[in-house]
């Protein structure tokens, strides 16, 4: 029960999540694209830009600042890079994001959080 519950708030998570990005302009190409090495939660594009973005929701702000690691990094990273041709057909600039969110916070949007 409940790995069902933490399934549907990291559904409702990524809702959100690509809710802000499309107001903020991109464009949804695909939600939780699965790959042999990973699962990438979202991928987003703007002009000259595809992004690999990982969504993490926490109950509390607090919390916010422990929900990533370079490990979920470095995996959505090995996701991107299996199908990033698939995605960036024009000579797009490629990065990993993450968008933290938390009840009654603003979403938190890292920009190119990977950098190996």
């Amino acid at each position: 029960m409940k790995r069902q519950l933490a399934e549907a708030s990291g559904r409702k998570a990524e809702d959100e999540a690509a809710a802000w990005l499309e107001a903020q302009g991109w464009e949804i190409a695909a939600r939780r694209r699965k790959t042999k090495v990973g699962e990438i939660d979202l991928i987003a594009r703007q002009e000259g830009l595809v992004a690999f973005i990982e969504v993490k929701w926490r109950k509390r702000v607090a919390d916010l600042d422990l929900a990533i690691d370079e490990y979920r990094l470095r995996r959505v990273a090995a996701a991107a890079e299996s199908v990033a041709h698939e995605y960036a057909t024009g000579g797009e600039d490629l990065r990993v994001d993450v968008i933290l969110l938390a009840p009654g916070a603003e979403p938190r949007h890292i920009v190119n959080a990977w950098q190996p």
